[in-house]
């Protein structure tokens, strides 16, 4: 049976594994969610409009009434999901080059859980069997997307001087971030935002931050914002160049909601990527952090397993359900804006406290990833975990799509953190034969 979906959706090369044949059975798969409606939205990628119109065409096949609304980021997506009560497929393999390509799928504004996904698995591994049921009419009511969605941002959107870079990283939000962002300041610089379906996130974007350092510069900007791909993480650099991941910036939004009154339960929801100078820097604000894995959809869960409001992944993803149920680059940029200008204060300043413990990942190619099982593996690490106690982290994982371990630890000292990944790195190979 066939693994299709990892971390964040089904993702691939384009035209090879995330084929035309595979997105129409796709959409013949959507009959297990017991939705008949669809709304569907693609990034920039040139593979973006065939893959939607075989989802379409194979929904329609089961009875699934579909509508395209084309080029939008996935949070916009996931809202027009939301308000029609509707399925939605975003066409996106986010900040990966557009040689790849994915696809995410929503229920009612939200990722699909495991449960559901291993249904949908189920009819591409011809295990489970569909009902064909072509409707004739097919398509859904047209909508202007941009004025639902532009309803989010009423509330948050603050008018300031501040001089304001935007990397759009040529993906889907080009058009809508600049729309949103006329509205908040006159001085605005962009950058990444000529798509032509093959330079998405190639050399800017929220991975590929060297562009927007330049940018802040060149023009003796005040504030830059990063997105990927396809909008739902956003990387953040003020005037000195100074980087704001998304830990950093979960503990901006975390003490401005506890300050306000609404953040429910004191605490916050981080993966197990996150650094632990943003948990020390937390909890002596008497903030407390709920773990769990890495992925926003297990973000969500358990948020709303625990009734909080906020959390995320260092990567950018940031979840806010007192803005919308998934993360999204451009609302999560306007917030931050709101702080700044109703604190007066700079991300500096916002962020006096925090010291970030050293952290290092490490790619450990071409093994065999059943190693991260070993026995003599897990032992090992299992004795470097005891021995770093709270004041260190160590995760071993295997990539769910490349033949890599990848290896990451966090340390007090960056001498520590280099000598226990070459412990991890030697005990592996040590075992491998």
């Amino acid at each position: 049976m066939i693994k299709y979906f990892g971390t964040d959706g089904i993702r691939g090369k384009a035209y090879e594994f995330i084929s035309e044949h595979l997105a129409y059975q796709v959409g013949l798969a959507l009959q297990v969610l017991e939705n008949d409606k669809l709304i569907i939205g693609r990034d920039t990628r040139e593979s973006g409009l065939a893959l939607a119109t075989k989802i379409i065409e194979g929904a329609k096949e089961v009875g699934i009434r579909a509508y395209d609304v084309g080029v939008v980021s996935t949070p916009m997506l996931s809202y027009l999901s939301k308000c029609f009560d509707s399925l939605g497929v975003m066409i996106t393999a986010s900040h990966n080059p557009h040689t790849d390509n994915g696809i995410k799928i929503f229920k009612a504004g939200k990722k699909i859980f495991s449960k559901e996904e291993a249904d949908i698995e189920g009819v591409l591994n011809g295990i489970v069997p569909v009902t064909k049921n072509k409707i004739e009419e097919a398509n859904l009511i047209p909508f202007d997307p941009i004025d639902l969605y532009l309803k989010l941002f009423k509330q948050i959107i603050m008018r300031t001087n501040m001089k304001i870079g935007l990397d759009f990283a040529n993906g889907a939000t080009y058009e809508i971030g600049k729309i949103i962002f006329s509205k908040i300041s006159s001085n605005l610089e962009f950058i990444g935002d000529k798509s032509n379906g093959k330079n998405i996130n190639e050399n800017v974007g929220a991975t590929n931050l060297n562009a927007l350092f330049n940018l802040i510069q060149e023009k003796q900007l005040d504030l830059g914002f990063a997105f990927d791909g396809d909008g739902d993480r956003i990387m953040v650099v003020d005037s000195i160049g100074k980087i704001y991941d998304g830990d950093l910036l979960i503990y901006i939004f975390a003490v401005y909601l506890k300050e306000q009154g609404l953040l429910k339960g004191n605490a916050v929801v981080l993966t197990k990527m996150s650094n632990l100078g943003i948990v020390k820097a937390l909890r002596e604000q008497g903030i407390n952090v709920i773990w769990t894995d890495v992925g926003d959809k297990y973000v969500l869960e358990t948020l709303e397993t625990k009734n909080l409001i906020l959390g995320g992944e260092n990567s950018g993803h940031i979840i806010n359900l007192l803005l919308l149920d998934t993360g999204d680059g451009l609302l999560n940029a306007v917030y931050l804006v709101k702080v700044i200008v109703e604190s007066g204060k700079s991300l500096e300043e916002l962020t006096r406290g925090v010291i970030l413990y050293p952290n290092q990942t490490y790619n450990l190619n071409n093994v065999n990833k059943k190693m991260v099982n070993h026995e003599a593996v897990l032992a090992r690490i299992d004795l470097l975990r005891k021995r770093l106690g709270e004041d260190g982290k160590i995760i071993v994982r295997a990539s769910g799509t490349e033949p890599v371990i990848r290896i990451t630890v966090s340390a007090s000292t960056l001498s520590e953190v280099d000598e226990i990944i070459d412990d991890i790195v030697k005990t592996i190979l040590e075992n491998s034969n």
